[in-house]
């Protein structure tokens, strides 16, 4: 890949596997997004599976998962694959019959529900059971069986009661995990502490190639299709199934619940609704985009309403726990306007202030700011992409910020912040991945003039995507340099395990010192406070 001599200093989105093309301009293809959806076999519905299975056959290869908790259910995921790094997992055509049941004891004996599915090639043999009729903010255990196998024994959570009093709520999030970067040894340490729910802000994969030789990994136990960039559905189902053989990530998933939402990677790098990275033809783009969003939905605990019906995606929604948090999960790729100043890092200018861009699109900033309408939460969360911060650097005397994050789009930012402060929205947090690095900082409508501090920003650092990192790189330093409003900054690998009570947030960092195998252990590297009805901070 291409570098730029001297010290990477760059703090905006990953942009390291950008080949370095011009930014290109399209119309908006509306009109061929919504077409695509009625294609016959758009997204491979012709089974592109090899071999077939046999009674005895170990099935459940990737492991079982929940998410997407509400008050009285959950949904239980899994996906077949009798040979996990062949083609369409080695499950040939024919559907298999998959029976499920959750408990309210680990030994599985006091069953609360069961039922049977059906894991179809279509579905790329994945399972979602959107179970209902259970208790509230209760822990409940869950297994699946097919033929003569049967899963691990998963554990899960709903959520509490509408409205319900809450004192407490422990909840973790995670984003950036490329595969040949290292180990994903964050989510043992994960697992360890239990949390009630995960939220995973997306790049749960990378599209770009794996070296031959698994990269920091040093195995060459891949998909053949691993070695290129994933392009289509089959591609796609592949790289997800060699994540999800990750020991450490298969531990999270059975231990907690998962709220997960896509970024770019998912799909390809730094993509704006209809708009690619490399200058791929827009309907070209929009089939490889309904494609990779399908397999991201196969491979997630997502509720079946959140399905891509062809080329179109509606992934946003709200989780809610009792009267203590309300989670506003967004997507800030799928509506959003192209990139200005050739996506790279930039002052800002009247392109970033025009007020006709936009980061959410039209109808999702509606929905959000309708929900501020009716706030009726202690904490009000935005679990996004990106960050909404300026995280800014000096360039040759000039002052320059990511165009890809909301630094980008002044005018939505502006209209999302402002629009939260009409409304006397306590105690807002924006929570991000993306960046690769932690970095708390004040959450304010510009940053080029006086403006109030409207909430605070926690940026988690990645799973593993970068390497190991360091506490302090020239990149945290510049960020600091030229952003006062920046609290707390560090560039290592882990994720952020959080504590909410009724008068404080409690953010805890932790990181590893390295991720080159898979024994690392992470450790506490700062616990950061947000006391109630107040966007300052503590940092220890």
């Amino acid at each position: 890949m291409a570098r730029s001599p001297g010290p990477d200093v760059s703090i905006g989105p990953d942009k390291t596997l950008r080949i370095g093309v011009t930014r290109r301009r399209f119309l908006t293809w509306t009109g061929v997004a919504a077409g695509l959806a009625c294609v016959p076999g758009l997204l491979g519905d012709a089974p592109t599976s090899t071999g077939s299975t046999r009674v005895g056959d170990r099935l459940f290869t990737l492991g079982v998962a929940s998410g997407d908790p509400v008050p009285d259910g959950v949904v239980l995921w899994t996906r077949l694959a009798a040979n996990p790094l062949a083609r369409g997992g080695g499950m040939g055509s024919a559907p298999v019959p998959v029976g499920w049941e959750i408990a309210t004891d680990e030994n599985m004996r006091n069953v609360a529900r069961r039922g049977w599915t059906l894991a179809s090639a279509e579905n790329g043999h994945s399972v979602h059971v959107d179970v209902r009729g259970l208790a509230p903010a209760r822990d409940y255990f869950y297994r699946f069986r097919a033929r003569a196998d049967i899963s691990e024994v998963g554990r899960t959570r709903t959520a509490p009661a509408a409205g319900a009093s809450l004192a407490t709520l422990t909840f973790a999030f995670a984003s950036c995990q490329s595969w040949a970067d290292g180990h994903h040894v964050a989510y043992d340490d994960m697992a360890a502490h239990a949390p009630d729910v995960v939220f995973h802000l997306g790049d749960y994969i990378y599209e770009k190639p794996i070296p031959g030789d698994g990269g920091r990994r040093r195995t060459t136990a891949m998909p053949e299709s691993a070695r290129g960039e994933a392009m289509d559905l089959a591609d796609y189902r592949d790289r997800y199934a060699l994540y999800k053989l990750d020991p450490h990530l298969r531990r999270a998933h059975r231990t907690s619940p998962f709220v997960t939402i896509f970024d770019d990677h998912e799909v390809d790098n730094n993509w704006a609704a209809t708009i690619p990275e490399d200058g791929q033809p827009v309907p070209d783009f929009l089939l490889r985009r309904a494609q990779a969003l399908r397999a991201w939905w196969e491979n997630t605990p997502v509720r079946v309403d959140h399905r891509p019906r062809g080329a179109d995606v509606r992934a946003y929604r709200r989780f809610e726990y009792g009267d203590l948090v309300e989670f506003n999960v967004l997507d800030t790729r799928t509506f959003r306007s192209d990139q200005v100043n050739g996506d790279n890092d930039s002052a800002q200018d009247a392109a970033t202030a025009d007020p006709r861009r936009t980061i959410l699109g039209a109808a999702q900033e509606h929905w959000l700011l309708d929900g501020f309408t009716h706030h009726r939460h202690r904490w009000n969360v935005l679990a996004q992409q990106t960050t909404m911060a300026d995280l800014a650097r000096s360039v040759d005397g000039s002052r320059a910020v990511s165009m890809d994050g909301w630094s980008g789009y002044e005018a939505a930012r502006a209209r999302v912040l402002d629009g939260a402060r009409a409304r006397d929205v306590p105690n807002l947090v924006s929570m991000v991945g993306d960046i690769h690095r932690n970095v708390v900082a004040d959450l304010r409508t510009t940053y080029q003039r006086e403006s109030p501090t409207v909430g605070v920003e926690l940026a988690g650092t990645s799973i593993s995507s970068g390497g190991d990192g360091e506490d302090s790189d020239a990149a945290d330093r510049a960020l600091k340099a030229a952003s006062p409003h920046v609290r707390f900054g560090n560039a290592q690998r882990g994720y952020v395990l959080n504590r909410l009570h009724r008068d404080r947030w409690e953010a805890e960092f932790r990181v590893a010192d390295s991720i080159a195998t898979p024994s690392a252990k992470l450790h506490r590297r700062a616990l950061v406070t947000i006391p109630d009805a107040r966007p300052d901070v503590d940092v220890i």
